[in-house]
């Protein structure tokens, strides 16, 4: 790559959220973040942005992007079992910084979407960007660590970025840009993915609750149990039958009132 490469495009790719509580479709929060980025270094770098999705034309979610900044919305039309990875890599060749969300809003997406592109391109992988700087070809990503610690990494562009939830960015609402923005639908024709024929969609499942005893003990107990290392009490069962094992286990349920047979 020439070290005297700029920034004049930018792509950002966005997905179809869900709402936690009624499942209706909406835009991801995530990619509205991006976004919101993308929006930023467009207008600092004089770069062009565009947006794009690979699924259903149809969804209306994909206009909430246009109220969130976007011009227009550029679709790639893909099927739900379609590899959306594949479709992408052929329409981002030519892209100098790709920015997508940590992870989609179906419960149990993988988000393996960044990395599967990256690899296809052969672009390298920034993840968990909460900032992003461009200067001199190089791309400055400012990560999301665990208990409020902050790392800056920086990688030659073309790159792609994926950016957390956390982001320090402000997305606004304007549903005048929603009338004014337009979905647009293209086609590519990926190659065939040889796992493509193995995988199977199917709605989340609910994870199972666990069951915990109710705690007793007063507030300044648990407090004291907080600083100090103590014995919670509880038994420990070797000898015995199967079925007696098990009656050992059935009476401490009752007991904490976690099941009422």
């Amino acid at each position: 790559m020439s070290a005297s490469r700029k920034l004049t495009r930018i792509a950002v790719l966005v997905s179809v959220g869900r709402h936690p509580v009624s499942g209706v479709a909406r835009y991801s929060r995530n990619d509205a973040a991006a976004l919101e980025i993308g929006r930023a270094l467009s207008r600092q770098h004089g770069a062009r942005l565009d947006t794009l999705h690979a699924g259903d034309p149809a969804n209306p979610a994909l206009e909430e992007y246009l109220a969130l900044g976007a011009e227009h919305v550029e679709v790639l039309a893909c099927s739900p079992d379609g590899d959306a990875a594949a479709a992408l890599a052929v329409r981002l060749q030519d892209y100098d910084l790709v920015l997508t969300g940590t992870c989609a809003e179906g419960a149990f997406d993988s988000g393996m979407l960044p990395y599967e592109l990256a690899d296809a391109l052969g672009y390298p992988l920034v993840g968990a960007a909460v900032d992003i700087e461009v200067a001199e070809a190089r791309v400055t990503v400012r990560q999301f660590l665990p208990k409020g610690v902050r790392r800056r990494v920086e990688a030659a562009l073309p790159a792609v970025v994926a950016v957390h939830p956390l982001a320090s960015v402000t997305p606004r609402y304007a549903y005048a840009r929603q009338r004014a923005g337009s979905i647009d639908t293209s086609h590519v024709k990926p190659p065939l993915s040889a796992d493509a024929a193995e995988w199977t969609v199917a709605p989340a499942q609910r994870k199972p609750v666990r069951l915990v005893a109710q705690e007793k003990r007063s507030g300044h107990a648990r407090m004291l149990s907080a600083t100090t290392t103590e014995s919670r009490g509880g038994s420990v069962v070797i000898e015995g039958t199967s079925v007696e094992k098990a009656q050992v286990i059935l009476g401490y349920l009752r007991e904490h009132q976690l099941i009422d047979y």
